[in-house]
């Protein structure tokens, strides 16, 4: 972890306020100390982390399989909104892959960007101009161009 991270992702926290999706994403693999980083930028602006898998995992306990999938954007509106601060940390988000979920992850932080800032953890990388999440024939694999995509590397700035 380096305050150049800590900086870098500030800066597009700042960049971000201008555009219609207010959404930054810090991409690297796991382990890589994308929360510890996240802990820092929280520490910084006063804002919450927020633990995605089990604060969705919470809500959905009670909740049928097709109940799950037609809930989980409301309810990560919920999770988001409970936050009274203008940007909203996400770290731990693996659980918008699950397949049986049957949604978008990247469009699902773009909804919720629309009312607030979002940075998310997001375990993957760059490669080839696509913001990239798993590895080819996996079926949590994603794969998105990296236009309009505000994204902080932990090696510097994409």
């Amino acid at each position: 972890m380096t305050s150049q991270d800590t900086d870098g992702i500030t800066r597009r926290i700042e960049q971000a306020s201008a555009l219609y999706h207010r959404l930054v994403i810090v991409a690297a693999p796991a382990g890589s100390g994308k929360t510890a980083i996240l802990r820092e930028v929280s520490d910084r602006l006063s804002t919450p982390l927020i633990n995605v898998n089990l604060e969705v995992s919470r809500q959905m306990l009670d909740l049928t399989e097709r109940q799950r999938i037609l809930q989980l954007p409301r309810l990560l509106v919920e999770i988001v909104a409970a936050s009274a601060t203008d940007v909203a940390l996400l770290d731990n988000i693996e659980i918008l892959f699950d397949v049986a979920l049957k949604q978008d992850p990247l469009r699902l932080l773009q909804g919720l960007s629309r009312n607030k800032t979002i940075v998310a953890a997001w375990s993957g990388s760059v490669a080839d101009d696509h913001l990239v999440y798993g590895i080819p024939d996996h079926a949590e694999y994603r794969r998105y161009p990296l236009s309009e995509i505000l994204v902080v590397t932990l090696d510097g700035i994409s």
